[in-house]
């Protein structure tokens, strides 16, 4: 068995592996959705595989929608060129019970596939040619925090977005530029209207995906590119929305075990690869089984029935209170927590993780503890059901392949929003204080003691991908495990810049206590092992 369209239309050997396949006219769909696009999304990794485009299947196996969703990717080329094409726009999702078992399905809602850059000709045309389309409803987005932002941890614009500020929609660079620039194309073919839906994990991430699309469009205002009146028009809410949501799906690399059972089984489309930007990718997706996806219900252009395959809309408030429980309490501070210590200690995977005793009493006082005073219960979904869900099934499941490495890129892209959210509420909170967190810190000085590339046992180690990592590593220029010597203002331009953690930490009362905490897990070899025990056990 191999990924394609000729073969997945001869359904007895997929039949006997227990793999189900797609119960639509694949042809049908791909042609109505060229025709007649409702959906592009852009972000071409693994939650959208493994989720976005399951959850529009759902709807074209039941007739509830004819059309599917167009790929678009504007950072990894590759993904493209070699997972998607290859594979005529086809993946298989592996979904791993905690008992091991695994359910296989051929996802084929993915008509057609882009690469965003003006560079290739016939992509671009045709995504300007998607964007004057009356029928597209949703341009959707999984392109990670960092895919939004315009500026560096210093609060300068990047050299590519100056450019593009200075040469306008003609060929743009940065991911935002691009939207902008497709968005004028749709301004200028009669207003059309439209809904940017972010699926990333950030705080109100409609509105950061909003700023930064009008930061590049008044920049070209002010150039003269563009007239004011598209400006206007993408901060008319009638013609122009940007919904919040919440997403949440484990989504790992591909597994090595996952492929040697499917090979065994006969399914041999399943070559793991990593790309030149580093993202590790293969024909099949494998998740764990649990997802959420909570949207705010303002669409302008209509939308298809996403509620009729598992997700939920509500209005921005619920939204909001959603949002703040996962991503700043319930799951991904703890995500992080088990990131940066797991690397310092040696770990391959976020289960194994869990059975460290220090660790998963970490992730506990982090998230009950600390997090849980703070959370607004949204009624669509049970903070304390959500989190138990967490700590004891998800992150314990062994058959999930996630590991800390993984999980710790671009951790100075998340930290505000993990931690960050978290402390502002208890330093604005008039019943809660700051200074009296001791986890939350805990977790931000092994973030720091990471970020010195060496491990417990004193050994280098990899650091994973994060577009901050230069920079702030000279900060940190001069500490070496041994010595704790070092001044005491030296982590100062990392604690006080408010554009990492939303707050100054210096003005809550909390760099004190990440300072210390820090040299003591630099003093020496198991000295972090030591300060879990201290603090934790």
């Amino acid at each position: 068995m191999k990924l394609s369209k000729s073969e997945i239309a001869e359904p007895r050997m997929w039949d006997k592996a227990d793999i189900e396949l797609p119960q639509f006219d694949l042809e049908k769909m791909i042609e109505a959705t060229k025709e007649n696009p409702t959906w592009v999304h852009f972000g071409s990794g693994n939650i959208f595989r493994g989720f976005i485009a399951a959850l529009q299947q759902e709807l074209l196996n039941s007739g509830k929608s004819k059309t599917g969703i167009i790929a678009a990717e504007t950072f990894d080329y590759e993904i493209i060129d070699r997972i998607y094409e290859p594979y005529d726009n086809l993946n298989l999702l592996v979904l791993m019970e905690p008992d091991g078992s695994l359910k296989k399905k051929v996802i084929a809602s993915v008509a057609e596939s882009l690469v965003g850059d003006t560079s290739r000709k016939s992509h671009w045309g045709r995504l300007e040619d998607i964007f004057l389309k009356e029928s597209l409803q949703m341009v959707s987005f999984t392109v990670t925090e960092k895919g939004y932002s315009l500026t560096d941890i210093s609060g300068n614009y990047l050299p590519r977005v100056i450019n593009d500020f200075e040469s306008g929609p003609r060929a743009p660079e940065h991911l935002i530029s691009k939207i902008a620039a497709l968005s004028y194309k749709r301004y200028k073919n009669g207003k059309l209207p439209i809904a940017f839906v972010s699926m990333d994990n950030c705080s109100h991430n409609g509105d950061v995906l909003k700023k930064a699309i009008l930061t590049v469009v008044r920049n070209w205002v002010d150039n003269e590119h563009v007239e004011k009146e598209f400006l206007e028009y993408l901060k008319d809410p009638e013609k122009v929305s940007f919904p919040w949501t919440m997403i949440d799906k484990i989504t790992p690399r591909p597994s090595e075990k996952i492929k040697d059972d499917l090979n065994k089984i006969g399914f041999e489309s399943t070559s793991i690869l990593c790309t030149d930007k580093n993202t590790f990718i293969a024909p099949f997706v494998n998740a764990e089984v649990p997802q959420y996806l909570v949207v705010e219900d303002h669409f302008p252009n209509g939308r298809m029935p996403l509620e009729l395959s598992g997700a939920l809309f509500t209005d921005r408030k619920t939204v909001d209170m959603v949002e703040k429980m996962k991503v700043t309490t319930c799951l991904n501070p703890l995500h992080t927590a088990l990131a940066v210590f797991g690397c310092l200690l040696d770990y391959r995977l976020i289960a194994d993780e869990m059975k460290d005793k220090h660790l998963k009493k970490l992730i506990e006082k982090i998230g009950y503890k600390e997090g849980m005073p703070v959370v607004v219960n949204p009624e669509i979904i049970d903070p304390k059901d959500f989190i138990d869900e967490v700590i004891n099934k998800r992150l314990k499941n062994p058959f999930i392949p996630d590991s800390p490495q993984r999980i710790a890129t671009d951790t100075s892209q998340k930290v505000g929003i993990r931690f960050g959210e978290t402390i502002k509420t208890y330093a604005y909170h008039s019943n809660l204080r700051a200074v009296d967190l001791e986890f939350i810190p805990l977790a931000i000085a092994g973030w720091l003691r990471y970020l010195l590339g060496v491990n417990d046992k004193g050994e280098k180690i990899k650091l994973s991908p994060d577009p901050m990592l230069n920079e702030l590593q000279r900060y940190l220029d001069g500490i070496e495990l041994g010595d704790v010597s070092f001044a005491s203002d030296k982590l100062k331009p990392i604690l006080s810049n408010e554009k990492l953690f939303g707050i100054n930490l210096y003005n809550v009362g909390l760099a004190q206590k990440i300072d210390e905490y820090f040299r003591e897990m630099i003093k020496g070899k198991n000295a972090v092992r030591d300060v879990l025990e201290k603090y934790v056990g």
